[in-house]
């Protein structure tokens, strides 16, 4: 009996969208422009409660605090990705017991009436006498969905078809019936990316996406953190990372996804991202996000198992910034780069090349910079960073979280607590790896502990006499004391630094 109504209720919401994409189709054709939703956020886009749109009017609930919260605004055209299915508009479940969110368009304010309500217990088996009045009707309409469905598909099908020959449409290695993309054919992740984005733009498209989830193998975890696992996975002969979230981080998952495939921001210091999908096994959902692999793990990792000579310390250091300043710096245009800020940057989310520079990676808490109102687009997780590695102004609170660019001086504070972290590795005798702070604080520090080290006290990592004496140590033990300063506007820009670092390197006494 669940059986068959877990199948009635998918094949209910199958129909549901397949109707909402054919209003989608005739929207687009003939878009809607001036679309009025009600909004209760604090952003200068809500005018007594009002807002405009030209796409749909989002409405969702969840429970904070053990309060059930009620969130309504609206979201642009150009967000709804994709568009007949909006990963913004689409719960995990069809009733979610931490979620529920539902857009709608067929009138202005027409998400004041949406209403959702948290699913806090299983459906009772039984049934009321009008319901079973009520379900031949509703079998019927699904009938009739599902023939209107199977007829548009079979005639794409067979134009599709007619276009490719004899070509199937289906093949074995598709799993789970998935259609083969024309890209993918026997093509490397890296021939794709570079056919879809010409290596600068955002990312796959999201049918590829997908296709490559599917047919990804899982070999062995390699990590662990708050948010979930991460595995190395093979596809078609290629080693890819696979970052899996737990169902309770789709807040998390959702917004990393986004913000990898923000326009312009592939670059080669930043960790390159190939795909993101959901999987849901009747049990759970999986959360997938997939990225390049680097077989020496973290810059942590890397650090913890193996000493540096000063020409790998330069430039892991410059790769480093130089990815840091490509995130900080906004490409304007028609397809322009808004500055991103990471706001969790240290040595566990800095991954090590072959070549042994590194790239950026975990964007789950990266903010985006708005430059047509001046805001910021700050994650809805209530997740923080890593309070070993905040800066005076966010651990005592007094930073200024309407502007950016105090974001981005706090990332260049965590950045010196990095490059003290690898200086540390370098020279003739390397001290053993230690975090930043260790001698001040425990193992795992409370946020009173290091807002009274780094705030009160205002103590930094100890620098060495032995770094006086070597040319490059010292210079770059200047830069990370320029990096730390306890005044956020004293402190240097991420680009400045990457030209610091590249002089450095250039200079007589070191050979990169």
């Amino acid at each position: 009996m669940f059986v068959k109504r877990k199948t009635m209720v998918d094949t209910f919401q199958w129909r549901k969208w397949f109707l909402l994409l054919i209003f989608a189709v005739f929207r687009k054709l003939d878009p809607v422009e001036g679309l009025k939703c009600f909004c209760n956020s604090d952003s200068s886009s809500c005018l007594n409660s009002t807002c405009e749109t030209d796409g749909y009017c989002y409405a969702s609930t969840n429970l904070e605090k053990g309060v059930q919260k009620y969130t309504f605004h609206c979201i642009d055209h150009d967000s709804l990705i994709p568009f007949e299915h909006p990963f913004s508009c689409s719960t995990t479940k069809t009733r979610n017991e931490s979620v529920v969110i539902e857009c709608c368009y067929d009138k202005d304010m027409c998400n004041r009436d949406l209403r959702l309500e948290l699913s806090t217990k299983p459906p009772e088996s039984g049934g009321t006498p009008t319901a079973w009045r009520v379900v031949p009707w509703i079998v019927g309409l699904i009938v009739v969905g599902v023939c209107v469905a199977i007829s548009v598909w079979w005639a794409k099908r067979s134009r599709k078809m007619l276009k490719r020959g004899s070509r199937p449409l289906f093949t074995a290695e598709d799993s789970l019936c998935e259609a083969r993309h024309p890209i993918m054919g026997t093509a490397t992740i890296r021939d794709m990316i570079e056919l879809t984005t010409s290596g600068s733009g955002s990312g796959l498209p999201l049918l590829v996406q997908r296709s490559i989830a599917r047919q990804i193998q899982l070999v062995d975890i390699i990590g662990k953190g708050r948010f979930g696992e991460v595995w190395r996975g093979r596809w078609r002969g290629e080693n890819v990372a696979v970052k899996i979230f737990s169902s309770r981080e789709e807040c998390s998952w959702f917004r990393e996804a986004e913000i990898y495939q923000t326009i312009m921001l592939r670059h080669e210091n930043i960790l390159g991202f190939i795909a993101a999908d959901n999987k849901d096994n009747g049990t759970w959902t999986q959360l997938w996000l997939i990225t390049d692999y680097h077989e020496n793990g973290s810059l942590f990792d890397f650090l913890s198992a193996r000493t540096i000579d000063s020409a790998t310390l330069v430039k892991m250091a410059l790769s480093v910034a130089t990815g840091l300043a490509h995130l900080h710096m906004d490409i304007v245009g028609t397809k322009g780069k808004p500055a991103i800020a990471h706001r969790d940057l240290k040595s566990k989310n800095i991954l090590v090349k072959s070549n042994l520079t590194c790239v950026i990676g975990d964007l789950g808490l990266a903010v985006r910079h708005n430059v047509a109102c001046d805001s910021v687009d700050v994650p809805s997780t209530n997740r923080v960073g890593t309070k070993r590695y905040m800066a005076p102004e966010v651990l005592d609170e007094k930073m200024d979280t309407g502007q950016f660019d105090p974001y981005k001086r706090s990332d260049v504070y965590s950045f010196g607590l990095v490059l003290w972290e690898m200086a540390r590795r370098c020279g003739a005798m390397p001290d053993e790896y230690q975090p930043p702070y260790y001698d001040c604080v425990p193992p795992d520090p409370a946020l009173e502990d290091m807002r009274r080290v780094v705030c009160l006290e205002k103590r930094r990592p100890n620098v060495p006499n032995r770094w006086h004496s070597d040319p490059v140590l010292s210079a770059i033990s200047k830069v990370m004391k320029e990096c730390w300063y306890h005044n956020p506007a004293a402190r240097l820009t991420a680009l400045r630094i990457k030209k610091t670092l590249a002089n450095i390197g250039s200079t007589d006494h070191i050979k990169l």
